[in-house]
């Protein structure tokens, strides 16, 4: 049967698909728009199930926070062209929007929460047979605190939150993107000592050894040098320890401090993609 340019054109404003696609997803649907949305998500699917070996290090990282909750997700592609897409933006926005009104807690969930008429799991797959590349919800994170503060970076690529207690009613929001952009740049591995990985512990001991005994060090001393070392470690990689880099005359504990006394981090997420 002959398919107007009008019922293309309708089918294309109800996809987002290409002229082409559309025409073709018509004629195969004898003109039934219904059917013609199937094939077209169809078409997604072999799309993406091509595409997944593909490596998506592009995107963008967005936050929603809703009291003492944040959650932070990545949605990720193949492309900067198509990450700095204001309808991927849009799209990445309204995954997180649902997550947070759904108070979902992992990926899975998200994916199977209802987007329009299908799931996001299946939007995503509509998404890819649209654009034409793989499409990925890459990380997903909750924190919990008496506040929580958000950070995304310039480029929409980093984003951070932060969690803190003891605020005693105190305006923390200045203080939370102060120590949200602390974590962007400086990419601390825990809050403090007790939040580091026994293995990185393990292995952070193991190259202090290795080191003080190719400087020549007795062996008797190697434990002593190794946890001054350590100690080291922790002051620059634990996030409280670091120096803050607005005024590296105080620890990030010390100007939490300053700021509401008791002031404190009790959690934070980094997602970066690339």
């Amino acid at each position: 049967m002959a398919i107007t340019a009008q019922e293309v054109n309708k089918l294309r404003q109800m996809t987002g698909a290409g002229m082409m696609d559309c025409k073709k997803a018509l004629t195969e649907a004898e003109g039934d728009f219904d059917k013609a949305v199937d094939i077209l998500r169809k078409k997604g699917q072999k799309v993406s199930a091509s595409r997944a070996d593909r490596e998506t290090k592009e995107g963008v990282v967005v936050t929603k926070v809703s009291g003492d909750k944040g959650i932070i997700l990545s949605l990720t592609c193949e492309t900067d062209f198509v990450a700095k897409n204001e309808e991927f933006g849009a799209f990445a926005n309204s995954i997180a929007d649902l997550a947070e009104q759904n108070n979902v807690s992992s990926k899975e969930e998200i994916m199977a929460l209802p987007y329009e008429s299908i799931t996001v799991g299946e939007k995503i797959i509509e998404m890819t047979g649209k654009i034409g590349e793989k499409i990925d919800i890459s990380h997903f994170e909750i924190v919990k605190g008496e506040a929580v503060v958000p950070y995304i970076h310039s480029n929409g690529k980093l984003g951070v939150l932060v969690a803190l207690t003891n605020v005693n009613g105190s305006d923390v929001e200045e203080a939370g993107k102060d120590v949200a952009m602390q974590i962007a740049a400086m990419n601390p591995v825990a809050v403090d000592k007790d939040g580091v990985d026994a293995s990185t512990v393990e292995r952070e001991i193991e190259v202090g050894k290795d080191q003080a005994r190719q400087e020549g060090k007795p062996e008797e001393m190697l434990e002593k040098i190794a946890m001054g070392k350590l100690q080291k470690f922790y002051k620059e990689n634990t996030l409280l320890s670091q120096s803050f880099v607005k005024d590296n005359s105080k620890t990030i504990a010390q100007y939490l401090d300053s700021v509401s006394k008791g002031l404190t981090v009790v959690d934070f997420k980094r997602i970066s993609i690339g």
